[in-house]
């Protein structure tokens, strides 16, 4: 974790994700991954997290930044799921 010069904590991480779906009538594995990034109460509840640790995050969609237009997911709601944390929630 770290902090903005304004002193909100910060935590940036990749967020993989495994499912089964269908496309086209046809079940396919879909495997990918996300960067994330979660300030505030947000951050503070993932960086108590471990990896493999199942979460359910909400958030937006937004660019990197101006120049890097690949999206990020910013973190706004965090939820252990069950077995991992006791579902906290930011």
């Amino acid at each position: 974790m770290r902090y903005t010069p304004a002193g909100v904590p910060v935590v940036e991480f990749l967020l993989g994700h495994g499912s089964r779906q269908i496309e086209a009538g046809a079940e396919r594995q879909v495997d990918c991954e996300i960067p994330c990034i979660a300030l505030g109460p947000a951050a503070q509840l993932l960086a108590a997290a471990r990896v493999g640790d199942d979460v359910l995050l909400e958030g937006f969609l937004a660019a990197r930044s101006l120049k890097r237009r690949t999206p990020v997911l910013h973190v706004t709601t965090v939820e252990f799921m069950e077995g991992n944390h006791d579902g906290i929630q930011a």
